[in-house]
């Protein structure tokens, strides 16, 4: 635990890095930690978090994520722990001198004993980084090359978080820091992290000269920016990368946000140097030349050097921005109706501004816009914003035919990647396809009939549908154009259309992309009333995917909704409208009846329940065939399963025909929260859904293991069973979830898109129990006999089968203390909660008291089982 190495090389006097005496309080879980260091040399530092020190190894070439690629790592001295969040300069003349950056961080998770491990000369554990994921070793050299026992090799092991380097080359692509999204140049050009106490004074960068336009105007416009908060002395950045947008479904509510319309043209990063200005895409193509109307408008800018971001459009007769007339105006080379909104300064003046408050950027940048820069034509205009009233935008930006709006936090700084302090809420669906094909035209029709769209779910192209409107006379010629020279004899889809939907398409290599305008997506998976916008040229068809909305709020109760904070009208007002017996329409006949005595919980009490958390409770019930537990006389009594709907039911219930193995059979479904009352009227205590919802029930779309303790079994054996599948799971790239079942268990559960078959699924969730067993065979089994689960915990997973079922997230159980089913947070699992924790009397207050869902995400998440998964699985 002795970092006296350390703190021998250094001098603290001089060097601002941390002397190794914090020892306040962290996060949980051991952490990781890359510092990228630009010294003599430029490595990469790669520290694990053991014995109370940070190990730490020197990568010259930086972390890879292919396997096929063994990364040199010499170890170095131990570092102290709060070296962690180091990063700025270290003084020339000091050990190590040069520019730190924290490249990455997170946690790790090692692999048996890593101390052993360490000693033996192998290590391997996992990590959960926002760069590094998945699984490593790091192996230490033998021979000639490891005679001091300093030189090891860091090597990613092939798991779902592996690249091919040729395809993804982390260090490339992703150089900016996770602590302050700042890039070497902006780290290096501040001395903030320099101590005070350093002897000597660092010069502040050199300044640029003067701008041409004017100088006293340069002067005072200089003095302005270093007034604004955060702005930091820095040369100009070599490159930019843009902060993206995450898509929601609902605008954020609230005075800390700033709304503007969403623009439809092209992102466009405008560069000033040395009064020259050049235009990039968001991928960094330079377009200088395509708007060099836009590019002289800015050199008149009273600016010698700047980055600008915002948007070019083409604007119609009535003001809105019209995607189809940009892209005529640029064939045509016309650009006097091209308009250059601008809606963020990150740099300005030999001033790094991406730690400035959001609402002091625009406020700066809207007084250059529109008082000091008098020649403007209306080239270049400022992207106005309103703060809060976000309902009011979105209401009007649709009304008036907009794309939508973009919604940004107030004091957010301006960070190199996709976000969610800004998010996207569209008015129409609209988004870009990857085209694949095309059909022959018919009738009048000339060029071609429809075009065939698909997106990149990793690295398959899926097909989604075809696009057959939208097209002008020239616009199908300049397409076909385009297109004939890409013909090729074979679909480049996964999942091409066959049968009818095939007859008469021409296949293309997969390197154009359109922008389309669509209704919905159909619940297989294809696209509702497309419509063609245009070719976009500024995006890389490797770049393409699937579009959902990543934030959402309260909504319909609908698959796809998340919930509101529970709610309910009291008895008391019931009363007093006079519909004591009425719970969400439903009248109940013998409401006083008491369905958990111990508790006192009576039939009208669990409506209630249910209906204060309908939110919660109904996305993961609703359109799935029910399998019931019915207690008529209440938990004490008598109770049975049940699935078929009967005449006897209420009317709120309806069927769905379902073919078994012997005849068709009318299971239960609901629609909504009467329908659920309607169940409540029946003395149902527990609700048992299907992994799969009504309309395609030939493919699920959860996969659930059901981790049961056998005779003599604690519970901290079940909590540690759940983190073994999670881990497993992770490794093959798949996101889970984790619930209590009410009873002596915990669920772990796997989102799906419902691709997979029901056979697939079980044998994929039967090899991820075997291939636990057989790894830790003194604690778990994947067999369900009850003769050999002593002392074990059966990993269930005969749930995932046709007919099959697991019961409900928020779905009470027929147990004495009317526990829930409740979904957790994986940080919230631990030897003191236990599975029945969360009852009927006590869900309520929990559910009240969080600012988000324990599952975030989870309607949302698009992954699957793949071949390669299940033949990793079966191979080990």
């Amino acid at each position: 635990m002795s970092i006296q190495e350390y703190k021998r090389k250094r001098d603290f006097r001089s060097t601002a890095e941390p002397a190794g005496d914090d020892n306040s309080p962290r996060a949980p879980g051991l952490i990781f930690v890359v510092q990228k260091h630009a010294a003599r040399r430029l490595h990469y530092d790669f520290r694990l978090e053991m014995d109370g020190v940070l190990k730490s190894w020197a990568v010259p070439k930086g972390p890879s994520l292919d396997p096929a690629v063994k990364s040199l790592a010499v170890q170095v001295e131990d570092h102290p722990l709060d070296y962690r969040n180091f990063e700025g300069t270290i003084p020339k003349g000091q050990y190590g001198g040069g520019t730190v950056m924290v490249w990455d961080h997170g946690t790790w998770d090692p692999s048996g004993d890593a101390d052993k491990g360490l000693a033996r000369g192998k290590m391997t554990f996992r990590l959960v980084g926002e760069k590094l994921s998945g699984t490593w070793s790091l192996v230490q050299m033998k021979g000639s090359a490891g005679e001091d026992g300093k030189n090891w090799l860091l090597i990613k092991k092939d798991d779902g978080a592996a690249r091919d380097t040729s395809d993804f080359d982390v260090v490339t692509e992703r150089p900016e820091s996770v602590l302050s999204g700042r890039a070497m140049e902006a780290i290096a050009s501040n001395a903030d992290r320099v101590s005070s106490n350093a002897g000597k004074k660092h010069p502040p960068p050199r300044q640029r000269r003067p701008a041409k336009k004017g100088t006293s105007t340069s002067r005072r416009l200089r003095a302005e920016v270093a007034e604004l908060p955060n702005a930091r002395r820095a040369q100009q950045p070599c490159e930019l990368r843009v902060q993206l947008a995450t898509l929601a479904t609902t605008v954020p509510t609230g005075d800390r946000w700033l709304h503007e319309l969403k623009l439809d043209g092209y992102r466009i990063v405008t560069v000033i140097e040395n009064g020259k200005a050049r235009l990039f895409t968001r991928n960094g193509n330079d377009w200088t030349d395509r708007f060099s109307s836009i590019a002289h408008a800015a050199e008149r800018l009273p600016l010698e050097s700047a980055i600008l971001d915002g948007e070019v459009v083409a604007l119609d007769d009535t003001g809105i921005t019209d995607f189809q007339r940009l892209q005529n105006s640029v064939k045509r080379g016309r650009q006097d109706a091209l308009v250059y909104y601008v809606f963020d300064l990150p740099y300005v003046a030999g001033y790094d501004l991406t730690q400035t408050p959001l609402v002091e950027r625009k406020r700066w940048l809207a007084s250059l816009l529109l008082t000091e820069t008098p020649n403007n034509d209306g080239t270049l205009r400022y992207s106005d914003h309103i703060c809060g009233q976000g309902h009011q935008v979105i209401e009007h930006a649709c009304r008036f035919a907009m794309e939508g709006v973009v919604s940004k936090q107030a004091d957010s700084p301006y960070q190199g990647r996709r976000t969610k302090t800004w998010v996207k809420i569209k008015c129409l669906k609209r988004q870009e396809f990857v085209i694949g094909g095309y059909t022959k035209p018919s009738g009048s029709r000339i060029a071609f009939g429809a075009l065939l769209l698909g997106y990149y779910d990793n690295d398959r192209l899926v097909y989604c549908g075809r696009v057959g409107t939208g097209f002008t006379e020239d616009s199908l010629q300049q397409i076909k154009s385009e297109l004939a020279p890409r013909r090729t004899d074979s679909p480049a889809f996964d999942n091409p259309p066959t049968g009818s939907q095939r007859r008469g398409v021409t296949w293309v290599r997969p390197e154009l992309v359109a922008e389309v305008e669509f209704a919905q997506w159909t619940d297989d998976e294809q696209l509702r009333h497309s419509v063609f916008h245009g070719l976009r040229e500024d995006k890389p068809p490797q770049q393409i995917v699937r579009e959902e909305p990543m934030l959402k709020t309260p909504s319909k109760h609908s698959q796809n909704s998340e919930p509101k904070r529970t709610r309910s009208k009291s008895t008391s007002s019931r009363r007093e409208s006079g519909d004591k017996d009425k719970v969400a329409g439903v009248r109940l006949t013998n409401p006083d009846r008491v369905l958990f005595p111990q508790q006192g919980i009576t039939k009208l009490a669990l409506a209630e329940f249910y209906e204060a958390i309908a939110d919660w409770v109904l996305p993961h019930v609703v359109g799935r065939p029910l399998s019931l537990v019915r207690c008529p006389q209440g938990q004490e009594g008598d109770c049975f399963f049940q699935k078929h709907l009967t005449e006897s039911m209420p009317d709120r219930l309806r069927g769905v025909q379902i073919d078994d193995e012997k005849k068709p059979s009318t299971y239960v479904v609901i629609d909504d929260l009467p329908g659920l009352i309607s169940l409540v009227q029946m003395s149902v205590l527990e609700l048992h859904p299907w992994p799969a919802r009504e309309d395609r029930l030939d493919r699920p779309d959860q996969l659930v293991f059901d981790l049961d303790p056998g005779e003599g079994t604690n519970w901290w054996a079940v909590v540690t069973a759940a983190g073994h599948v999670r881990d497993l799971l992770r490794e093959l790239d798949l996101q889970s979830f984790v619930r209590t079942s009410g009873g002596k268990g915990l669920h772990v559960v796997v989102p799906l898109v419902r691709r997979t078959e029901w056979n697939e699924l079980k044998q994929f969730a039967k090899a991820v129990a075997e291939r636990l067993s057989a790894e830790h065979s003194d604690r778990y089994i994947a067999t369900s006999s009850k003769a050999r689960r002593q002392g074990k915990v059966f990993i269930d997973y005969l749930r995932n089968q046709r007919g099959a079922t697991a019961v409900a997230c928020y779905s009470t159980r027929a147990r004495p203390n009317a526990s829930v089913a409740t979904p957790l947070r994986w940080d919230e699992l631990d030897e003191r909660l236990k599975p029945d924790k969360y009852t009927v009397l006590n869900l309520r207050n929990r559910l009240s008291s969080l600012d988000a869902s324990p599952w975030p995400d989870f309607h949302e998440l698009r992954q699957s089982i793949t071949k390669s998964m299940l033949s990793r699985l079966l191979k080990s």
